[in-house]
């Protein structure tokens, strides 16, 4: 577990520059999402998760499911520097009958995933279902989920937020990631999602609003599940699209734009890392 927030910064600088590499090399989108959620994995997996990548399938674990399966470039790189399976097996990423696609696989294929995901929506009911599996047999562990806020269109989402407050899962945490757009426009003006939090609430969840970039906050937030007061707990992460590389922030462009090898050196050096282009 790492608690600096300078070390954790600097692994997301890291992160981030591998994935915008990735990006370019693998002629593969949804960069912008990726860079959204990058500092809530990276402080999920190196400060909050108990994980041991030495035994992936330990029954003690927490569960961690990436909702917005279109993420998964950023987990698996998460997942590889956490040290879960070596860095260069990334070398594959969108190759032809590699196990790293645009969306997690199923569990069986890669160390690290719990849940083939990518159909949005569907995320956080199977999360809902390994809460509730730990109740009935007594376990101990918790189960986060990353949704997008585009995700949040779907009606699963709320079915599975009214059962697990109508059942008091407290075991189970969301964290969405709020960052404004959606494929098409403004996630905003696609459906009416103002205002999220009191959404969230009148469902019947402890629910807290932070700023997705900062770790300390971020930090403290996921300390405080589960929640005291009995209700399942959701974290809304107010995060930037394209967070990290001046050019692509807010820039919806970016969700399915693939950076060519100038841009990639562009970002690299403003995120202050070496040129690997």
């Amino acid at each position: 577990m790492i608690n600096t927030i300078n070390d954790l910064e600097m692994f997301a600088r890291k992160l981030r520059g591998r994935i915008i590499e990735t990006s370019h090399k693998a002629e593969i989108p949804h960069l912008g999402s990726c860079l959204s959620c990058v500092d809530i994995l990276t402080v999920l997996y190196f400060s909050i998760l108990r994980i041991d990548p030495a035994r992936p399938r330990a029954e003690y674990r927490d569960r961690f499911i990436l909702s917005k399966g279109h993420g998964a470039p950023a987990l698996f790189q998460v997942l590889a520097l956490r040290g879960f399976y070596p860095e260069k097996m990334l070398d594959t990423y969108g190759e032809n009958g590699s196990v790293f696609a645009e969306h997690p696989p199923a569990p069986a294929y890669l160390a690290g995933i719990e849940a083939a995901t990518g159909s949005l929506g569907h995320g956080l009911p199977m999360a809902l279902g390994m809460a509730l599996s730990a109740r009935i047999l007594q376990k101990n562990y918790h189960v986060y989920a990353v949704l997008s806020d585009g995700e949040c269109n779907e009606g699963s989402i709320w079915e599975a937020a009214m059962f697990a407050a109508a059942k008091n899962i407290t075991n189970i945490c969301v964290v969405v990631d709020f960052n404004k757009w959606q494929a098409t426009g403004r996630s905003c003006e696609v459906m009416a999602l103002d205002s999220l939090a009191d959404k969230w609430n009148a469902f019947g969840w402890d629910v807290c609003e932070v700023d997705g970039h900062d770790m300390e906050a971020l930090i403290q937030s996921l300390r405080k599940f589960p929640a005291q007061n009995k209700k399942p707990t959701a974290i809304i992460a107010h995060t930037v699209k394209g967070k990290g590389v001046s050019f692509m922030e807010d820039d919806n462009n970016w969700h399915y734009c693939i950076p060519s090898a100038a841009q990639v050196l562009a970002a690299q050096q403003e995120l202050g890392l070496e040129v690997c282009v």
